[in-house]
């Protein structure tokens, strides 16, 4: 009875937490998604004028990082050594500079994404609430409802947000007595931002594959070049992050230079095609525009060097544009519709990116209907035989290490 009472007021407690860091992340990522969006439409009217700054204002975002931003460069990672003992909370001072280093970012045509910079100021809203005296033992549990809530508020998937919180830290374990106050900060986050006017992207599809054989064997075939080029990107974030560390360890000298020849690169490549979030190749997919065979690769080669270089931002919805893309291309090779090829891209590339399964299989829901969530599945179960191999989030650790 004594367990059953503590477990009842634990929950309520982390429920109130879940209402006070939903409502907050809602509001800041409706800040940060507007703003982000506000100054992606600037660069895209104007690329010639801005993308070739991208060199010198790498300099500024080091500079406010050094002279500010104390441990806050480490972006992510502050969320996995929260989770691993090794902090208690994340610096306050990560909100306005991630928010800000990332505007930037996306204005001078770095090609980056969102969602980190989303998950990582509802972690830090969440850690910081723990200052309430009800809730200080409960870090690691408002961690968790924290980046659900920063996930929600910007995607306004709840139920995606849900679970890619609940399985992102550690690899095959599911934390399901949080799912209440992961859920209700993940909804009133979402809630929040569409009150506010954020945007939210869908696109439902209507497909009746019957799911034979023959359909279920190409889903699989596919499954296994969305994980194939998910692992590609993390791999290669990996490596070149260490060799670019290594060859020029001054970070002012690795993101002046390194700024300088992506922006030449960028303009040469369809006029900044491949800068910003990747939204223009995602619309590109759905909606019957023209899309190369090689736009995939492109969009996934630089969003991995202006990740590497020091630029601020997410991978999650370049890996969307680079899984949509791909989809487009591999569609008639395999006799598939090109719309839902695109939607399994979309999802499938995100989850072998990032190690997580369910979340993404919601996403699919979501965004592009539930009637085809069981597509998602069979191409999914591909991607989960390979997270035995790294993702974007270096830190994360799988639960056989944890045992």
């Amino acid at each position: 009875m004594k367990q059953q009472s503590r477990y009842y007021r634990c929950l309520l407690s982390l429920e109130i937490a879940a209402l006070i860091v939903g409502v907050l992340a809602g509001i800041l990522t409706t800040l940060f998604g507007r703003n982000l969006l506000f100054v992606s439409e600037i660069r895209t009217q104007f690329p010639y004028w801005t993308i070739p700054f991208l060199g010198l204002v790498g300099l500024l975002i080091v500079f406010l990082y050094q002279k500010f931003g104390g441990d806050s460069f480490k972006g992510m990672s502050l969320v996995f050594e929260v989770e691993h003992d090794k902090r208690e909370k994340i610096p306050k001072q990560l909100i306005p500079l991630v928010m800000v280093t990332t505007w930037l970012t996306h204005l001078f045509g770095g090609s980056a994404g969102r969602e980190g910079v989303a998950v990582q100021l509802g972690a830090t809203i969440a850690t910081t609430v723990t200052s309430f005296r009800f809730l200080k033992n409960y870090r690691k549990e408002l961690l968790v409802i924290g980046m659900a809530a920063g996930f929600g508020g910007l995607f306004e998937t709840p139920m995606a947000a849900s679970f890619f919180a609940l399985e992102l830290l550690v690899i095959g374990k599911l934390r399901l007595h949080l799912f209440l106050p992961v859920f209700t900060a993940a909804f009133i986050a979402s809630q929040t931002s569409h009150f506010l006017g954020l945007e939210k992207f869908s696109h439902l599809i209507r497909s009746d594959l019957p799911l034979n054989f023959l359909t279920v064997g190409k889903l699989l075939i596919a499954g296994l070049f969305f994980a194939l080029i998910g692992k590609l990107f993390a791999l290669s974030l990996l490596f070149i992050k260490a060799r670019l560390t290594k060859v020029v360890p001054n970070p002012y000298v690795k993101i002046a230079i390194g700024g300088l020849i992506l922006s030449v690169i960028l303009l040469i490549l369809e006029h900044g095609r491949y800068s910003g979030l990747g939204t223009n190749l995602i619309d590109a997919s759905f909606l019957g525009g023209k899309i190369y065979a090689y736009d995939w690769i492109l969009k996934l080669f630089l969003t991995v060097v202006t990740i590497a270089l020091g630029f601020q931002g997410g991978e999650v919805t370049p890996l969307f544009s680079i899984g949509a893309s791909f989809g487009v291309i591999l569609a008639p090779l395999l006799g598939l519709p090109i719309e839902l090829l695109a939607a399994l891209g979309y999802v499938a590339v995100f989850a072998s990116a990032t190690n997580t399964i369910l979340g993404p299989l919601l996403i699919m829901g979501e965004v592009f209907g539930f009637a085809n969530t069981p597509y998602a599945f069979i191409v999914l179960t591909i991607v989960s035989c390979l997270q035995c191999l790294p993702s974007i989030y270096h830190l994360q650790k799988h639960s056989m290490e944890t045992d």
